[in-house]
Order: structure tokens, then sequence, then C-alpha cells
């Protein structure tokens, strides 16, 4: 039966509903309107950058299409022709690849903190690790500048051209003129951006832990690692997966850190030591520069592609850590 509000079903519903609210204490109903009301603007909020961003990006979307847009490497602003593949390319390589870097450093850094370190050192190392997170990406950006990039391009990417470079298959990813300013230097300075992410959630679910469960199998004869790998990993394992998804939402919206030490080089390359380009970073640099009307659309496409990315990749992680948390459960 289609919707009427004269029906008589719904008339009765909302007579109950407001029988219901009735009988509740005023600072329930209070209470219940103001949570309400945030939860909406949370949702307001989202809707209406969408709303914006689509908007924007109209003219765009028109002129070159969706899988045209995403699938071309050209980002020319002389001849009006643009395209999203080079700034795809390199933001997925770069997050993916800070992840790779740092996931296996800050489980190794929460280990540490719980299971392994003197009582003394516990406090400063973690509040070391969480002033981490407090430090301003730019800051990041000009450490990575001036610090960082000098010593990838004389001491850490020669090397890895001697060793990982002469590999047949992965050797492709160590060639070119070691720089300091490319792909491998922003996934570097990435991964200790995020690596506060995932220690601090990773540390707090592994304290989760409980003691009998540790005690137990001490007393059958386990050693440290086997405690850590067969007891407290596969316990606190949906809470790490927290902090990697976490982790993962900052890496993809990271920008000033990446645009000091990335280049713009809006081409789709197989080595890690060359200047790329981020969805991030294009935005950054070139958003003042927009001189004409499909180019400050093309910038704003740019921008709604990204918000759908960062939506589409951390609902689908949700999607994987909410069914292995029922799993779990069962």
């Amino acid at each position: 039966m289609p919707f009427c509000y004269n029906n008589k079903k719904y008339r009765r519903l909302d007579i109950k509903i407001m029988k219901r609210l009735k009988k509740l204490p005023i600072a329930d109903v209070i209470f219940s309107l103001i949570s309400f009301s945030a939860a909406f603007v949370v949702l307001s909020l989202v809707f209406s950058t969408i709303l914006v961003l689509y908007n924007e990006s109209s003219l765009a979307i028109h002129k070159f299409g969706i899988l045209n847009f995403i699938f071309t490497v050209d980002w020319d602003p002389v001849r009006g022709v643009f395209g999203a593949a080079a700034s795809l390319y390199g933001t997925l390589v770069t997050t993916f690849l800070s992840l790779i870097l740092a996931i296996p450093m800050a489980l190794g850094i929460a280990i540490f903190l719980t299971e392994i370190s003197p009582h003394i050192l516990k406090t400063p190392i973690g509040i070391a690790i969480e002033m981490l997170a407090a430090i301003p990406s730019i800051i990041y950006g000009m450490w990575g500048l001036f610090t960082l990039a000098p010593i990838m391009a004389n001491y850490v990417e020669p090397f890895l051209q001697k060793t990982l470079g002469q590999l047949p298959i992965i050797g492709m990813l160590f060639q070119g003129e070691p720089q300091g300013i490319d792909l491998f230097t922003a996934s570097f300075i990435l991964s200790i951006m995020i690596i506060p992410f995932i220690t601090s959630v990773a540390r707090d679910a592994l304290n989760l832990t409980p003691n009998i469960m540790k005690e137990s199998a001490y007393a059958l004869g386990a050693t440290k690692w086997e405690v850590v790998k067969d007891v407290m990993i596969p316990y606190a394992k949906l809470g790490i997966y927290g902090g990697i998804v976490l982790a993962l939402g900052r890496a993809l919206g990271e920008t000033m850190a990446v645009a000091f030490v990335l280049g713009n080089n809006h081409q789709i390359t197989t080595s890690l030591f060359d200047a790329a380009a981020t969805i991030t970073v294009t935005l950054a640099n070139e958003f003042t520069e927009a001189d004409s009307d499909i180019y400050l659309s093309s910038l704003f496409y740019l921008a709604f592609i990204l918000f759908i990315l960062s939506f589409v990749i951390l609902a689908v992680a949700k999607f994987f850590l909410l069914k292995a948390e029922r799993g779990y459960s069962r």
C-alpha cells in the first residue's frame, strides 16, 4: 500500500510513538534529540560535501566522462586536457607502500611496550610515540626535504640499487637516478607519520589480553615469542586491524609532508626513485594556479574522486573488519 499520512496504520503508529515519548523523562527526551541531531549533522556534512564536489566538478565530468578521466595520464593545462591516472597511481602507491613500511615497525613497538620493555621505559617511549602524531605535517615535509631526502639520495637509494636493484623482477622498482625527491621518500615519510596511529591502537589492544591467558601459556612452557604470536596477537587482531584502517585513512589524505618530497610529475613510472604526483599534492600545488573553468573543475573532480576512493577503501576495510569480528565472536 503506498504511503499516505492519512492512512490509519501510520496514524496509529504516530500515536504509539507520541505516547512512548510522553512516558519518557524529559531529560531522556532532550538527550535523545541532541544525540539524533549530532548524528544527523554528521550525515548532512558528508552528503553536502558530496553535493558540493559533484556540483563544482560537473563541467569536467560532462567533458571527460568517468572512465576516460580516470584512465587518462595526460595532465596539460595549456591544451585543456586533464586525466587522473597519474595522480591516482601516485596516491595508491605511496599509501600502500607506507603501510608496508609502517605496519611491521608499529607492531614491533607495540609488542615491545606491552611485553618486553622494562617498566621504566614504557612511559617515556609511549609518550614519544604519541608525540609523533602531534607534529604538524609541514614539519615532516621540511625535515624530509632538508634532512631525509639527501640521506636517501646519497646512501639509502644507491644501496637499494646495488642490492635489490639487481634482482630480475623486483629490480625495476629501483632503477633511475637517486635524487631523494621521489615515491620512495614520500612513502617513507608517510610511514613515519602513520606509525603512531597503528602503535597506539595495537598497544591498547594487546594490553587487553587477559593475564590468565598469558600465564596459562607460560605455565605450559611457551616462550615469550610463542605467547605473543599464539595468544596476544590472535586476541588483539581486531584492534590491530582497526589501527591499520585508521592509518590508511590518514595516509590517503596526507598533503603537505608528501608535497615537499614527491615532486609534481604527472607520469606513471615503474621506478620508486622517480618523482610522481598524488591527488592531494596536485590540489595543493595547482589549485591557486587554475586560470580556466575546466582547469578548476578538473581539480574539483580530482577531489571528488579522492573522496569516493577514501570512502570505498575504508568501507571495504570496515566490512572485512566486521566480518572478522563476527567470525571471532562465534
